[in-house]
């Protein structure tokens, strides 16, 4: 090697002693197809290139050169230093332990080339990084990367050795340094720079792409969980109906059974008066049995699979009224207003008496949708609108003026459960921001009851 030329071929071995943090759990997934056409173009076109190369540092050079192997060893060896780089994904080691050996013949045996073509340079760059990059087994990455550098190291500093003994480099000086000081300075500091360069750009693009990785994990837990969340938010809804049926049912038969007391005690007396009684009775059965065929029945067929999880907890306790329903909604505003919110209500049609079950869940779910513009609102007014569609149908509205909070506005799992509830009835829901600002909840649930299919029909 010839120590006139400022070639970036030394490191220490420092660069293989900084700690990389938790590193080793993680292992890089190999390359793509894509990636592995793209490393086999590079290794072509950059043993191309440094063909080229070759030919116009022979062009340019000022003495004859020894081409070597009937002219042609020259250009070869420029071009296998850099094929090497066509599987520098797949065999990142390798590729740098066979790409730092033609190196070092390279500068050995090619001296004028090697000096003036920067594609060798960047061939020994690019080597080194892929395996920082791309090496899976970290250990023996940084054992590579010691004998790599060491090797390189020495190299560079049996030239400073060669190049003193034979006394070849001269100059006028001038400087504060000595000539032969001077250049042994530079070109340490440049060799240190492309080495430890390489080495820390690999080691980069390798944390970048575990952070990658692991906010790709991150994201699909976050998912999961999301959905878990919004499944559970299913099933406490499905179970709060549960009880509110439960408790509309028990309502009706507390009824039936005072009916049917008041019956057998005037049945001999007054043949009318047990009549009627009977007449309330049959009416209410039969309301009762609807309602359970309406909700029962659907939360079963809905999702079979949550039977499991909603277990033992529909047992609860009987014999309590619904405490809310529809009537109770002007209650409810009056409670809601205050504290910076005005809610106002409005109710439009004939009132018509409500199915239990659809009474109560347009109370749930107006207060489900005020509780959400009191917690993740900005608005400062709201009204809730009760609408009887003649005999078919209820809707109730909820409208509010504001914005969603810059903080954290919740899961939305609210939302969830007032979907599900208005379709288990049957009904259809409309949530969503307005177009002239404010945000929606409104809900349509039908009053004859929607019998799900395969139920027998009373």
């Amino acid at each position: 090697m010839s120590t006139s030329q400022p070639v970036l071929r030394s490191a220490t071995a420092e660069a293989q002693e900084q700690p990389v943090t938790n590193t080793t759990e993680w292992q890089r997934p190999g390359p793509t197809r894509s990636q592995l056409r793209q490393d086999v173009f590079l290794g072509l076109g950059m043993a191309v290139a440094g063909v080229i190369g070759t030919d116009l540092a022979r062009s340019t050079s000022g003495f004859p050169v020894n081409m070597g192997f009937g002219g042609v060893g020259a250009y070869l060896l420029s071009a296998a230093v850099a094929l090497p780089l066509c599987l520098r994904r797949r065999y990142p080691l390798s590729v740098l332990v066979v790409v730092s050996v033609l190196f070092f013949v390279n500068g050995e045996w090619n001296t004028f080339a090697f000096a003036g073509n920067l594609v060798t340079q960047a061939t020994q760059f690019m080597a080194i990084y892929a395996a920082v990059a791309w090496a899976r087994d970290r250990r023996r990455m940084k054992v590579t990367m010691i004998v790599v550098f060491a090797g390189m190291f020495g190299w560079l500093a049996w030239g400073f050795v060669r190049a003193l003994n034979d006394d070849s480099i001269k100059g006028p000086g001038g400087g504060v340094l000595s000539p032969y000081v001077s250049f042994v300075l530079m070109n340490f500091a440049l060799n240190v720079l492309y080495f430890f360069g390489a080495y820390f750009w690999g080691r980069t693009a390798w944390g970048v792409a575990r952070q990658r990785h692991e906010l790709e994990q991150q994201a699909v837990e976050l998912a999961a969980q999301q959905q878990a969340n919004a499944r559970r938010a299913v099933i406490d809804e499905r179970l709060r109906i549960s009880r509110e049926l439960h408790d509309v049912v028990a309502h009706h038969i507390s009824s039936i059974g005072v009916q049917a007391g008041g019956a057998r005690r005037v049945m001999d007396s007054d043949p009318e008066a047990a009549k009627n009684a009977l007449s309330v009775i049959e009416n209410s059965s039969r309301t009762a049995v609807n309602e359970m065929r309406q909700l029962l029945g659907m939360l079963r067929a809905a999702d079979p699979d949550l039977d499991d999880d909603l277990g033992g907890d529909l047992a609860v306790s009987a014999g309590k009224a619904p405490q809310a329903g529809a009537d109770r909604l002007p209650a409810l505003v009056s409670t809601a207003n205050g504290e910076g919110l005005s809610v106002g209500f409005h109710q439009i049609g004939q009132p018509v008496k409500l199915p239990e079950t659809v009474s109560v869940s347009v109370y749930r779910i107006a207060q489900e949708a005020l509780t959400n513009v009191r917690r993740h609102s900005t608005a400062r007014s709201a009204h809730v609108t009760l609408r009887y569609l003649a005999d078919t149908a209820v809707e109730v509205e909820v409208i509010d003026d504001g914005r969603p909070k810059h903080a954290p506005v919740g899961s939305r799992l609210g939302h969830v459960g007032i979907r599900e509830r208005v379709s288990l009835l049957g009904g259809e829901s409309e949530i969503g921001p307005r177009p002239v600002g404010g945000f929606r909840v409104r809900a349509r649930i039908p009053l004859q009851p929607t019998i799900p299919e395969g139920e027998p029909k009373a």
